[in-house]
């Protein structure tokens, strides 16, 4: 009991520490510019909504989302399927060393990616895929599957092998026996996963910077670089920009963020 005061302190300096800086941006994206170089700290003397309205028109900031959500649901929907699979193999498959895979799965997610920008970028552009979503999309399968592989195969080590003896006795194959019993059982892991890789590859911006040149299938993480970089930058509209690029993976984890943790801390790779 008298160490709960002193938790509640801990955790409220952590708060404001976290939340800090999200509320300075809120108020950053209701006022004036004049107002931000005035008092970048203090509350606007009239709140500004037609900032949202403007920075969504300038920064393309429609056109941007829609290109996100594109390249988040189709790297979460391959990164699951690809790593679902590759789970599935090392966990329950006959495979020679094993730990050989696994240590490669280690090796792969461990890797700064900078290392191979050049020759992806020569390769890339030799097959086609330079400049376009779906080429951007097969290099976040690539980066992002190594990592929720280890993540499935957690959860599916914590399966009874029981349910997948009594599915072969009545005749069922592999596929129909990984999508007909062991995916609903290890289906919080896979979403865990999925939702790791949608958010990384929404908010990354490296590769994205580097493989996609086209101003009609730029991210949202791009448009507002652009609109940042594009003329001497209105602060107030920037930071309305960020604050629309914020808000749809924001309020997808608060929908989602019970099932998220429950499913990372389950499975025995948080620590």
């Amino acid at each position: 009991m008298t160490r709960r005061p002193f938790a509640y302190l801990t955790l409220t300096v952590l708060a404001v520490y976290a939340l800090g800086p999200m509320l300075v941006f809120v108020l950053a994206s209701l006022k004036t510019p004049s107002e931000i170089s005035e008092n970048p700290l203090g509350l606007p003397g009239e709140f500004r909504w037609e900032n949202f309205a403007t920075a969504w028109a300038d920064a393309n900031m429609g056109a941007g989302l829609v290109n996100s959500a594109i390249i988040a649901v189709s790297t979460a929907a391959g990164v699951c399927v690809i790593s679902g699979c590759a789970a599935y193999a090392l966990g329950r498959l006959d495979l020679p060393k094993p730990g050989l895979f696994i240590l490669y799965l280690l090796v792969a997610s461990s890797l700064p990616i900078q290392l191979f920008l050049v020759p992806l970028l020569s390769l890339w552009t030799k097959l086609g895929l330079y400049d376009s979503r779906f080429g951007l999309i097969v290099i976040y399968w690539a980066i992002y599957s190594p990592f929720a592989t280890l993540l499935i195969r957690s959860f599916l080590l914590a399966v009874p092998r029981e349910y997948e003896a009594a599915a072969r006795l009545d005749g069922a194959g592999e596929l129909r026996l990984f999508i007909r019993i062991v995916f609903p059982l290890i289906w919080p892991g896979v979403l865990t996963a999925g939702l790791i890789a949608g958010l990384q590859a929404y908010n990354e911006f490296l590769l994205a910077v580097t493989f996609i040149q086209d101003s009609e299938s730029l991210p949202v993480s791009l448009s507002l670089y652009s609109f940042q970089q594009g003329f001497s930058p209105d602060w107030a509209l920037v930071s309305a920009a960020g604050l629309i690029m914020v808000l749809p993976p924001l309020a997808l984890f608060l929908a989602l963020q019970r099932r998220f943790v429950e499913g990372y801390t389950s499975s025995g790779m948080s620590g």
